[in-house]
C-alpha cells in the first residue's frame, strides 16, 4: 500500500474520529452550575475544549488506520468473509 493512500485513509478516519468525539464529555452549563449568558442555547456546551477532541481523534485514528493496513497487508478479512448473503442458486429456470 502506498503511503498517499495510508494517509489518506488516516485522513478519513481521523475526521470521522473527530466528529464521532464532539458529544462525549460535554458538559451544560446547567450541569456545571453557571448561569447562562444572554441568547445561550440550554444545550450549548459549558466550555469547548478542541485540544482534547484532537488528541482523542489522533489516537483513535492512528489505531484505526493501523489495523486497516495491517489487514490490508495480511489479508485477516476479506471481502468474501463479509458476504453473509445466500448464494442463488446456479440452475434457474427462466419462464417466458
Amino acid at each position: 500500500m502506498q503511503w498517499t493512500s495510508i494517509l489518506a485513509v488516516y485522513f478519513l478516519i481521523w475526521v470521522m474520529s473527530a466528529f464521532i468525539m464532539l458529544p462525549f464529555g460535554v458538559r451544560t452549563s446547567e450541569e456545571v452550575g453557571e448561569a447562562l449568558v444572554p441568547g445561550q442555547a440550554e444545550s450549548a456546551p459549558s466550555s469547548f475544549r478542541p485540544r482534547k477532541i484532537l488528541v482523542r481523534a489522533t489516537i483513535i485514528a492512528i489505531v484505526l488506520t493501523s489495523l486497516f493496513v495491517l489487514n490490508f497487508e495480511y489479508g485477516w478479512v476479506s471481502p468474501q468473509d463479509l458476504d453473509i448473503l445466500p448464494k442463488p442458486p446456479s440452475s434457474v429456470a427462466v419462464r417466458n
